[in-house]
């Protein structure tokens, strides 16, 4: 009872954080917002300090599951942008979810075994990948009617292409900064905790971007399909992406990952300060895509494609866009999950527990980013933490009927609240503006009976 009472009380106080931390980031007022958010962060930072007797008021493992529901958090507001505003059905968020965890963490366990290679060759490859995506974009839009899996071809050759020269760039630049870690009795200016941590940002950041440019090449062809179509192409996509993983060390040359064994050895990097900042990150992003002339083009999509064609619309555009971009999400939120953890298995990112981000964003509400943000912190405290020790005293198996109650409670929720925990309600900062009509001359003369004069 008393964990079960403590669990509770946590629970409460973590969806008055979230409400707390949207309401001052909300504010008019920079001063408040700056001043708010710094002690939104530091009121977190001083529960997992702070100690009543032998524990912290948020132990070890509620700062596990702290940081990883701010991962999740990211990953369900990526499959809210794509499902829940622009209405594609999508089970591929987990294979991005992985690839941004398999990124980031490649290029910081190099870089801590004296390699800069890792770095370079993917910071080159993301931005010159990049370069040919919009370059290419750019040509193509001259050609009307260019069939889609022709376009397709012309983007997988310049991605291969700007790959090859990435690798040998920077496995050249690479070599020539080896020295400069130099030994572990006597390290280098690059074995600095400074630069570790700069390299995880990058890292991190690196992680999205890629996981974004292969969201573009699976999305183009792909998302000509129908929605349920694209739904199960997605579902092929992660279990790929799963088995890709377990073969990293036979099919792939990254023989540090170890396939099915699982990647040890990656710096665990990630603190409250991280995980927090990447998080704020993802959601004033997703709030400003939202609100833009873009997000309302993404949400007429999901209304009626049809009549967003008869406006002029691209459809497919905005669908390829929304895919992105909630795959970078994703991305962002694998990297910060991997060097929390430390190590990475394939079995994290299977398609069964893919189906976790779906859950939450159904149950917050489709279409709602408050709702994600508070039924991710809520499925993680309450599901994945509180009930999954209540379920392990009952013995050893027990916790796996977790994956039966999940089931259930999505079933009811759908049935008694169908539009989820909080609908369409936003909480502060991720409210839509309000807009006051402009009144007119001949609107303030029509209320006040006073006829325009006309000359």
């Amino acid at each position: 009872m008393e964990f079960f009472f403590g669990s509770f009380v946590k629970i409460v106080a973590v969806v008055a954080w979230v409400y707390g931390l949207l309401r001052v980031m909300g504010n008019s007022s920079k001063l408040v917002k700056i001043v708010g958010i710094v002690a939104m962060f530091g009121i977190v930072q001083v529960a997992i300090l702070v100690k009543i007797g032998d524990d912290a008021i948020l132990n070890s493992f509620d700062t596990g599951l702290l940081f990883q529901a701010c991962t999740m958090v990211m990953v369900a507001l990526g499959l809210n942008l794509i499902y829940g505003f622009n209405g594609q059905f999508s089970l591929g968020q987990y294979g991005f979810y992985g690839i941004g965890a398999y990124t980031a963490a490649d290029i910081t366990y190099r870089w801590t075994n004296g390699q800069a290679s890792g770095l370079i060759v993917a910071g080159i490859g993301v931005v010159l990948i990049g370069a040919v995506i919009l370059g290419l974009n750019r040509f193509l839009s001259r050609f009307r009617g260019l069939p889609v899996l022709s376009a397709f071809t012309l983007y997988l050759i310049g991605v291969i292409v700007a790959g090859v020269v990435a690798y040998y760039v920077g496995a050249t630049i690479g070599d020539a900064l080896t020295p400069l870690f130099g030994s572990t009795d006597a390290p280098g200016i690059l074995r600095s905790d400074i630069a570790l941590q700069l390299v995880f940002v990058l890292a991190v950041l690196i992680a999205g971007i890629f996981a974004a440019e292969v969201a573009f090449l699976f999305g183009l062809p792909v998302l000509t399909l129908g929605s349920d179509y694209f739904g199960i192409a997605s579902l092929g996509f992660t279990i790929v992406v799963n088995t890709l993983m377990v073969n990293t060390d036979t099919i792939l040359p990254f023989p540090e990952m170890k396939g099915g064994q699982g990647m040890i050895g990656i710096p665990k990097v990630t603190t409250w300060f991280w995980a927090f900042a990447f998080l704020l990150l993802v959601i004033i992003v997703m709030r400003n895509v939202i609100h833009s002339s873009t997000g309302r083009a993404i949400m007429s999509v999901r209304e009626d494609e049809t009549a967003s064609k008869a406006m002029g619309i691209n459809i497919a555009n905005y669908k390829l866009l929304s895919f992105v971009i909630g795959s970078l999400f994703a991305g962002i939120g694998g990297g910060v999950y991997a060097h929390y953890i430390g190590f990475l298995s394939p079995g994290t990112f299977d398609f069964i527990v893919g189906f976790n981000p779906l859950i939450i964003i159904v149950f917050g509400g489709l279409g709602s980013m408050t709702g994600t943000i508070v039924a991710g912190f809520f499925w993680m405290f309450f599901l994945e933490g509180m009930l999954r020790v209540l379920l392990g005293q009952m013995g050893t198996d027990a916790p796996t009927w977790r994956y039966v109650l999940y089931p259930i409670t999505l079933l009811l929720m759908m049935l008694l609240r169908p539009k989820g925990l909080l609908g369409k309600v936003e909480w502060g900062f991720l409210r839509p503006e309000e807009v006051t009509p402009r009144r007119t001359a001949e609107m303030l003369n029509s209320a006040t009976g006073v006829m325009p004069t006309v000359k």
